[in-house]
């Protein structure tokens, strides 16, 4: 989807659940998410094979297909479901030239050892909703 596309709602999202980061800021956005924009699915199964990858490119870069069909991975994706939940998406400094190949180098690290992240630094990236994310009893833990 470029700038200039309007995004058809609903966004359908591909993310790994089990991964602290990925919950805590898909968690923090579907609360936010008062027009039922998202529809967040969890891809992480290792018999996972829906969605608009294989499995292995949905583990490495978060997905979204809109409405109209229409794929945006990695940053562009972030920013898709940060606009249809109403939060600012970053979008003009995200499109700097200099920014554009930065952010996206950011993120593809940042994606690859998101399973090796501190605890103190998810909660520095994701905020109170990563705490929430960790909370279990019985065996259970909820997110």
């Amino acid at each position: 989807m470029s700038r200039s596309t309007a995004i058809a709602y609903p966004l359908t999202v591909y993310y790994d659940a089990t991964c602290r980061l990925c919950s805590a800021e898909m968690g923090a956005m579907k609360a936010r998410d008062a027009a039922a924009r998202l529809v967040l699915v969890d891809c992480s199964p290792p018999d996972f094979e829906a969605g608009p990858a294989p499995r292995g490119a949905l583990m490495t870069a978060i997905h979204v297909v809109d409405a109209a069909g229409r794929v945006q991975v990695g940053v562009p994706a972030i920013r898709a479901c940060r606009e249809a939940v109403g939060l600012p998406n970053g979008g003009a400094l995200l499109d700097l030239p200099l920014v554009a190949p930065l952010a996206d180098r950011a993120y593809a690290a940042l994606a690859r050892n998101r399973q090796r992240l501190p605890g103190w630094f998810v909660t520095l990236l994701a905020g109170p909703v990563a705490k929430a994310s960790r909370t279990c009893a019985d065996g259970q833990c909820r997110l």
